[in-house]
């Protein structure tokens, strides 16, 4: 559904940020978000705030740009997935919201096919899939960690690839490209870290590396 998007005009301090995201296609551009609903939008040359917008009615917790330099969603405490574009400010689209609104703790876009993005409530063991053009129910959940999952990253050059990780201790990559016929059951490949896995990342220009941090670790993983 659509909602009308508040600027806001009346901030006159910077409240605690808890996300941020790089624009690819436009590095000139970044997003962050912050406890205070916001999320705002930055022209790194300038060092000004090109908008800051009233993006939620709790506290934002991350932020992520689509593939190109308009789309971005936000995620928050309000449990709700939000998509916004920078051409047309006006009014923002909710394209999902979690069941009983629990906190919805970060995001992640497909940036081979921008119909579909991930997301993950907080202290929760399965990973959500959305598309987009179907808003409201999640293509597939996937399970697999007996922990709750922390991060997750899509394969920088495939479309159906994503890694999930958690605090299991476990690093899992899921191949989707069947997620439209039938569920998605277990992972085609699993790493055990030495500890709770905080964060990951897909490397872009080495896509056969994902890097993974746990206690006072960061490890490279070939996949």
């Amino acid at each position: 559904k659509q909602i009308k998007t508040k600027q806001n005009k009346n901030s006159e301090y910077c409240a605690p940020l808890t996300s941020f995201d790089w624009n690819e296609t436009d590095p000139n551009i970044v997003g962050t978000s912050s406890i205070d609903t916001t999320c705002t939008i930055w022209d790194v040359t300038t060092q000004t705030a090109r908008t800051q917008l009233i993006a939620h009615d709790r506290e934002v917790f991350d932020l992520a740009f689509a593939r190109g330099k308009d789309v971005f969603a936000s995620v928050g405490a309000d449990g709700s997935v939000r998509m916004f574009d920078l051409r047309s400010l006006e009014h923002s689209t909710i394209i999902y919201e979690s069941p009983n609104l629990d906190p919805l703790l970060r995001l992640a876009w497909n940036k081979q096919d921008a119909h579909y993005l991930s997301t993950f409530m907080v202290d929760s063991r399965r990973t959500i899939i959305l598309d987009i053009r179907m808003p409201s129910l999640p293509v597939v959940e996937l399970g697999g960690h007996a922990g709750c999952v922390n991060a997750t990253a899509w394969a920088p050059h495939s479309s159906c690839h994503l890694c999930t990780a958690g605090d299991d201790s476990q690093a899992l990559i899921w191949d989707l490209s069947q997620m439209s016929k039938r569920p998605v059951e277990d992972p085609i490949l699993a790493y055990n870290a030495d500890g709770e896995i905080n964060n990951l990342q897909w490397s872009k220009s080495q896509p056969d590396w994902v890097s993974i941090a746990f206690a006072d670790k960061l490890q490279i993983l070939r996949v």
